[in-house]
């Protein structure tokens, strides 16, 4: 996709579509007046008739009006002006995007970045449109019969500013916001792949490709004799009931010399069953999405790379598949994690936690200035936060309001969850250090502090994004969370924001 900026009114600039605003009570935004006035009345009279609601994410094609160099407006509703806020912003750029893909429209202008609201950045106005495009032309084709699947016209897409002063940060949003959204895709394209297909080996092959793309980027991949050698046997435990091998891969990202990189440690179950503790069938399906902090966190890399940012990164991820078989761990089974503490496996379905746990220990070596675990880890934490915001847990106070924060400006919401040390009592064991579930008050928190007992002395925090990383029903399908989320965490840390 190309993107460009421009200082043009909306009615004079000459692409294929122009995307403006109303609000209720048929208030005319900034690029609407102004196409408006050029068409002689046009929108007012459409607004009076009734024909242009407003009410938010309404979207409305209008064609061929007089005065107005563009051929095509898409008219879209931004609700209350109250209540413009910047996700008003990108759910009415995705409404209008979503139209337009429908056209054969080459190239728009989004006029909506010239609407106050609570982020009137240049940059973050610019960055959410290449986010909410990408979003929007996304398509899985993978596995259908018909992988010529009609895929949009769009080509071109512009922010328009107020001021020439801000074409460089808006152009910089634009860059960001491109490659967020390539991440994003990634992530997506591995969360839908069906589990027959995106195994652990394949998650492998394509952090592999990757790094071959990429010259600063290096990836390793750990076999189970690697995995054996190293001790990690709660992490083996999970994959002993599947014919998939499972992996360990251990991706480096070097932006920068002498820095303490960031470790991002992603679960990788390709799919769940919830092994000898069965899952019931309903639903199940859902379970390929298991792997999406993995997708997620190698969705990540994909937009770092392509960012070249100065930063050190390295990406850890975990990969099995957990079958029910003869071969399968049972509960009451006892494992030798790593770090050489034992784990009573009360449930074979609270699984997550026994790959995570062997994966930060591996990541120590590496002496991480940060550390951050992604993991569609409980359904509890869907109970807690529902489907909006992802869990945040972490004994650093500056650590987890940092995520959190990063969350707010990438419009991925996070919300931060105790993590108190009293919570962790109900993971005792008669038999081992430690039970890997701990009942089912509060089941998302003692999974953090199941991590907890691994992190001692690490700079880490846990994100649940079990209530956000796919949607259920007839859209079903991969979000691509938290790639922007931490993209933006990223950012900021390397100091890459404007």
């Amino acid at each position: 996709m190309e993107y460009f900026t421009t200082t043009s009114k909306a009615s004079r600039r000459a692409v294929d579509c122009v995307i403006v605003g109303i609000y209720e009570r048929g208030k005319l935004g900034i690029g609407a007046e102004n196409v408006d006035a050029a068409s002689k009345g046009a929108l007012k009279r459409l607004t009076k008739s009734g024909d242009l609601p407003a009410q938010a994410g309404s979207c409305t094609m209008l064609n061929g009006l007089t005065g107005v160099r563009a051929p095509r407006i898409a008219v879209v509703g931004l609700g209350k002006t109250s209540e413009y806020s910047a996700a008003k912003f990108v759910a009415a750029t995705a409404a209008a995007v979503g139209a337009i893909s429908q056209t054969k429209a080459k190239s728009v202008l989004n006029c909506l970045t010239l609407e106050p609201c609570d982020e009137s950045s240049a940059y973050y106005l610019a960055r959410h449109t290449a986010q909410a495009v990408a979003d929007k032309l996304y398509r899985y084709t993978e596995t259908k019969s018909d992988r010529k699947t009609k895929t949009s016209s769009l080509r071109q897409v512009g922010v328009a500013l107020t001021r020439p002063g801000d074409a460089k940060k808006a152009k910089l949003g634009l860059k960001h916001g491109d490659a967020i959204g390539t991440g994003v895709s990634l992530a997506k394209e591995l969360g839908n792949l069906p589990a027959n297909v995106c195994t652990p080996s394949h998650l492998a092959r394509t952090a592999q490709k990757l790094a071959r793309d990429n010259a600063k980027l290096q990836t390793k991949i750990l076999n189970e004799a690697d995995m054996k050698r190293l001790g990690m046997h709660s992490l083996l435990s999970v994959g002993h009931g599947s014919d998939q091998a499972s992996k360990l891969i251990v991706m480096h990202y070097k932006g920068a010399s002498k820095q303490k990189p960031v470790v991002l440690v992603g679960k990788g179950v390709t799919f769940d069953t919830g092994g000898i503790s069965l899952k019931p069938g309903a639903g199940m399906d859902e379970m390929k999405f298991d792997m999406c902090g993995a997708a997620g966190v190698i969705g990540t890399m994909a937009t770092i790379a392509k960012l070249q940012l100065p930063i050190n990164l390295n990406v850890v991820v975990p990969a099995v598949e957990n079958m029910p078989s003869g071969r399968a761990s049972k509960p009451g089974d006892i494992f030798t994690s790593m770090s050489g503490q034992t784990v009573e496996v009360l449930n074979t379905d609270a699984e997550g936690r026994l790959i995570l746990c062997d994966a930060l220990t591996y990541s120590r070596r590496f002496k991480p200035e940060a550390i951050i675990d992604v993991a569609t880890l409980t359904g509890a934490c869907v109970i807690a936060l529902g489907h909006h915001r992802s869990g945040v847990m972490s004994r650093n106070p500056e650590l987890a309001s940092g995520i959190v924060a990063a969350g707010e400006a990438a419009n991925d919401l996070a919300w931060q969850l105790p993590l108190d040390e009293e919570y962790g009592q109900t993971l005792k064991s008669n038999f081992a250090d430690l039970a890997n579930v701990g009942g089912r008050a509060a089941g998302a928190i003692t999974a953090g502090c199941f991590l907890a007992k691994f992190t001692s002395g690490l700079n880490w925090a846990h994100m649940d994004i079990a209530g956000t990383a796919w949607t259920s029903g007839k859209q079903k399908g991969a979000s691509g969370r938290p790639v922007p989320l931490l993209t933006e965490f990223l950012l900021d840390r390397c100091g890459a924001l404007p």
